[in-house]
């Protein structure tokens, strides 16, 4: 860069400096930052002109009558000068918004944007507070999709909250996108008797006045759908892994069967971290409800699981601890980047177990040959609204003959790598295919579309790769 120093011009005989010096501050140009991130398959979902650091969410929440109250401070970096911006809320009502402690507008528009215009506008590069408080019944709030739980009601009468892509937004105000992580506070309060379990590690309970309120950290950066809330008559078993990591799981009445299913999650990250590397959260365990809800879901460090749910459910969800939870995909048309890995590791599961995986890759591959839709779904850019419909079946296959394409050597790498590379932030396909064509030494293209992003059979020389060709 071209640095120029200020004019220096003789009149008369006497040095006169310009008025203007490189100290002062360049003018502010602020503008609206923008109402979504980016992602083309949710283009209102998070927003533009600000990077969120850190939240921590403040919530009281009454069981018996469902009403929620909160009190969350976002802290954020202006990537622009900001005129104002907006955070994701659901549903529920504002009372007030204060950004660096002073009073600001706010406005609702759509159905989740929570428009706020600070006192003063903000520079580029500026970190600043947005504190919001906020009130309602976040179970009345509507949602759809596959994915999108909302606010639920327990069988005990507490609550939950897990959903995807959607998720935070309904209980406090979020940039709610994957590709703005953050790190992660819950400070709950609850009638006594009550049990809140979130993410990260615990720092702290205790119950005064009727009154219990704890305190969960996470400490890594987590993406807003990953994170949670579980307010329930809970029996808690707590231990530590070999390496010192607290380990917290959660068992809602109705679930205590499960304890034993719990119980074996050292093992399955031992198992896991052969596969994978290091384990890469703060702190592991599992909230565990008496729910028949459709799906399980990996909140960092602690994921959800659904009543139905058993060791190979217990399996996925850790792995997404590497693939999805510190590794991030970008946009959601990557989905294969968490869920495509994660279920393989089932298989993994299973291998060690004793099945023989080629033997189950054709059968598979036998049983759905001339099933035109089972192939027609892609695996990658596939499309808004389709991103769950391949990844659980079709992306097994794909993954062990990638696996079978690179050979264990290299395949093993690349499950090291991919995880160490990108730990705690965001990744693409993209990225994922450049890894695997450095490991693998030749041109993996034709492999890489047949599978991942092509709507039919693959070719034989792709389908039976390496010693599938046997």
């Amino acid at each position: 860069m071209l640095s120029r120093r200020p004019a220096v011009l003789v009149l008369t005989g006497v040095l006169a400096l310009s008025a203007c010096s490189t100290d002062d501050p360049p003018p502010l140009h602020p503008v609206p930052g923008a109402s979504g991130a980016g992602d083309p398959y949710y283009p209102d979902d998070g927003n533009g002109g600000y990077n969120a650091l850190d939240y921590h969410v403040d919530v009281s929440y009454d069981p018996p009558s469902g009403r929620l109250d909160g009190d969350t401070t976002v802290t954020s970096k202006a990537t622009q000068d900001l005129s104002s911006y907006n955070l994701d809320l659901r549903g529920l009502d504002v009372a007030s918004v204060e950004v660096e402690g002073k009073p600001a507008k706010f406005s609702r528009q759509k159905e989740h944007e929570l428009v706020i215009t600070p006192a003063d506008p903000l520079r580029s590069g500026t970190e600043f507070r947005t504190r919001v408080r906020y009130s309602g019944m976040p179970e009345k709030t509507p949602h759809s999709g596959v994915g999108d739980n909302g606010w639920s009601r327990s069988a005990d009468g507490g609550a939950y909250q897990v959903g995807e892509p959607h998720s935070a937004s309904f209980w406090y105000p979020v940039n709610e996108t994957p590709r703005d992580k953050a790190t992660f506070t819950l400070t709950a309060h609850v009638p006594s008797g009550w049990t809140v379990l979130s993410n990260g590690r615990e720092q702290g309970s205790g119950t005064k006045d009727g009154k219990t309120t704890t305190t969960w950290q996470e400490p890594n950066p987590v993406a807003s759908y990953l994170t949670t809330i579980a307010i329930g008559k809970f029996t808690v078993e707590r231990a530590t892994l070999p390496n010192g990591t607290p380990v917290v799981s959660g068992y809602a009445p109705g679930a205590e069967s499960r304890e034993a299913t719990g119980a074996r999650l050292p093992e399955i990250l031992s198992f896991l971290e052969s596969k994978f590397g290091p384990y890469p959260q703060s702190a592991a365990g599992g909230i565990y409800l008496d729910e028949d809800i459709h799906f399980s879901l990996e909140t960092q460090t602690r994921p959800t699981y659904a009543k139905w749910a058993e060791v190979p459910t217990v399996v996925h969800e850790n792995a997404h601890q590497w693939f999805g939870d510190s590794v991030t995909l970008d946009s959601w048309s990557d989905i294969c980047l968490n869920e495509c890995f994660a279920s393989y590791a089932q298989w993994l599961w299973a291998e060690r177990e004793g099945n023989d995986l080629d033997q189950q890759y054709r059968t598979a591959v036998e049983i759905t040959r001339n099933s035109a839709d089972f192939w027609a779904r892609k695996l990658v850019g596939m499309g808004a609204g389709h991103e769950f419909e391949a990844v659980y079946d079709k992306g097994i296959l794909a993954m062990h003959a990638l696996r079978r394409e690179l050979g264990e050597a290299a395949f093993s790498k690349l499950m090291h790598e991919w995880p160490a590379e990108h730990r705690t932030g965001n990744a693409t396909w993209a990225d994922f295919e450049q890894l695997v064509a450095r490991l693998a030494g030749h041109d993996m293209r034709g492999f890489l579309t047949d599978w991942f992003h092509g709507t039919k059979l693959p070719t034989d020389a792709d389908l039976y790769p390496g010693a599938l060709r046997h």
